[in-house]
């Protein structure tokens, strides 16, 4: 089918459908989309939730934990045990399903009766140890506030870390251990306030590094030691002029990222086309072993993938958001992954499900449609069991009813997300104010108030965390934004012991910022989840081309940015 141009429903935006797309949509048997990939994107993000986590009582046991959901939702919720235990029956809310009435009304019904799990832990073992301020995460141990995760040990206040030991403050690490304050890094050791690096170690504020050791303020350098600001130094020389620089000092530790992010080498050092390597014929950015993938962020080994964020090991899927860890032939869903295959329009369903739709908290199922909070079993819809030659004949009335409806072939509407808004992940990435999300009719929940009693200011913290005394652990810290910002700060926030254990352990000065403000801060780091085509900007004659290079591309950086953007010809021999 030849490309065709649609408005979007949402924005009212032109968006393009390539053929690509139409034989995508007829290889899973759905009908192309009416809204825009970016507004696709922006509706499935609204259904996750990953940090914004807060006390609760079980509707079961009715013990109190700590989970994504609200007492005041009007839903029941329940603690981790008790979800996962038999001690409640899912069919008990099932329901048969009524062709008069939405689909969309009668799966929020369906909702209000069925029980959701408090948390999103899982991982392929389940384990979760000594780690109850987490969510979105599996198979971790001895971890405290860290959010979309995976197989993670005594690491703390991060976001999207997998397979990392003894990690503070990262958003987007894999493999590493001993690092703080950084993004985008993988297999480092020992790395601090550093971006986009790869098996670096022993260094401060690099930025695409990669096979690095003992670097301070170094950008683009591959397989080097003993470099400042990408000057060489004798061995001696440079140890001599890294005590010098005083890194136990918050306030050398400002001021050395002001001198480095205002240099010359990292202003005018060309930027790579993308951020990652290994690619073939993909689009997108944070981008690793991707073939075929188009406008796809946050992926490892992605093949013939499509409209992809934070996922990997996937295969055949589009429009997804959220790890998806082996799954093939998705389309619309989140949080899902170990073995999924042709799923649609799902949320938080993993683990070896098979032929869902319209499902959530769904897990080892396989012919399901329209079910929640479902474990190992087939042929149901809405939560009622059926026959299988009952189940596909009903099923394909309720298709056609759909789609008589213009419901079939649209993920859930965000006016049914079971997170308000402003807790989940579209908030962070799409933000609206209270105003708006009230006109759109999303969901919105009255922020609670904060009123911690600050025992000591962030001014008044030691400059040096070796002036720091072991009773720090005691007092409550005011954040420097004191609730001022945008960043839903806590306002007040306390130093663990495990924590002032790291501190100290590293030589790195006490934060000023509680975790929330501290991630937003590195959030601010990352390019956007879009795409913009360029032009190469390299014109030196000894890359291969005579006056300015001439291949274009699609990147994250737009236009009006100040960045020299080459492609990754270009940049391969910049930085060889």
């Amino acid at each position: 089918m030849d490309q065709k141009t649609r408005q979007c429903q949402n924005c009212k935006q032109n968006f393009t459908i390539e053929p690509d797309d139409f034989a995508f949509y007829e290889k899973i048997k759905v009908p192309p989309p009416t809204w825009c990939p970016e507004c696709r994107m922006m509706r499935r993000l609204a259904f996750r939730n990953e940090r914004m986590i807060r006390k609760r009582t079980c509707d079961l046991c009715g013990k109190s934990f700590i989970g994504m959901f609200p007492q005041k939702v009007k839903f029941p919720v329940y603690c981790y045990d008790c979800w996962w235990s038999d001690k409640w029956d899912p069919f008990k809310g099932g329901t048969e399903y009524d062709f008069n009435r939405s689909f969309f009304e009668q799966f929020q019904e369906l909702r209000s009766r069925v029980p959701r799990p408090g948390v999103n832990n899982g991982g392929k073992t389940g384990k979760i140890i000594n780690s109850p301020y987490i969510n979105c995460a599996g198979d971790m141990k001895n971890c405290y506030l860290v959010f979309g995760a995976q197989e993670d040990e005594n690491c703390m206040y991060s976001h999207f870390l997998n397979y990392c030991n003894e990690c503070v403050d990262i958003l987007y690490g894999s493999r590493s251990e001993r690092c703080y304050e950084c993004f985008d890094i993988e297999q480092c050791y020992n790395v601090k306030y550093s971006q986009s690096s790869f098996n670096c170690r022993d260094s401060f504020f690099l930025y695409d590094c990669k096979n690095c050791s003992d670097c301070v303020g170094c950008i683009g350098l591959r397989n080097q030691k003993y470099r400042i600001f990408n000057n060489y130094y004798p061995k001696e020389e440079y140890f001599k002029k890294l005590k010098e620089l005083n890194f136990n000092s918050k306030k050398a530790v400002f001021e050395f990222a002001d001198k480095f992010y205002n240099s010359e080498i990292f202003k005018k050092h060309p930027r790579k086309v993308y951020h990652g390597q290994l690619v073939k014929n993909s689009t997108g950015d944070y981008i690793n072993e991707c073939d075929n993938s188009v406008n796809c962020f946050y992926g490892k080994n992605l093949k013939d993938c499509k409209n992809v964020f934070w996922g990997e090991n996937m295969k055949d899927c589009w429009d997804y958001f959220a790890f998806g860890d082996t799954d093939e032939l998705a389309y619309e869903c989140v949080s899902g992954g170990y073995g999924n295959y042709n799923c649609k329009f799902s949320e938080a369903s993993w683990t070896a499900n098979r032929n869902i739709e319209y499902c959530a908290n769904c897990f080892n199922c396989e012919n399901v449609f329209g079910c929640i909070s479902l474990r190992k079993q087939k042929y149901c819809i809405l939560n009622k069991p059926y026959s299988e030659n009952d189940y596909k004949d009903i099923v394909n009335k309720i298709k056609n009813n759909m789609l008589e409806r213009g419901e079939y072939g649209e993920f859930f509407p965000l006016e049914i997300s079971p997170f308000a808004y402003h807790d989940s992940v579209a908030q962070e990435h799409f933000p609206l104010i209270k105003e708006q999300v009230m006109e759109k009719k999303y969901v919105w929940y009255e922020p609670e108030e904060r009123a911690p009693k600050i025992t000591l200011n962030s001014d008044l913290l030691p400059d040096s965390i070796l002036d720091v005394e072991d009773g720090i652990i005691n007092e409550i810290i005011g954040c420097k934004h004191a609730g001022k910002c945008e960043h839903q700060c806590t306002i007040g926030f306390k130093i663990t012991s495990e924590e002032l254990a790291f501190y100290k352990s590293q030589q790195i000065p006490l934060p000023t910022l509680c975790f929330q403000c501290r991630h937003a801060a590195r959030v601010a780091l990352r390019n956007p989840l879009k795409l913009w085509h360029r032009q190469c900007m390299c014109d030196k004659p000894n890359h291969g081309h005579t006056g300015r290079c001439f291949n274009e591309f699609e990147t994250s950086y737009s236009p009006d940015r100040p960045e020299i953007i080459y492609c990754e010809n270009c940049y391969q021999q910049e930085t060889a």
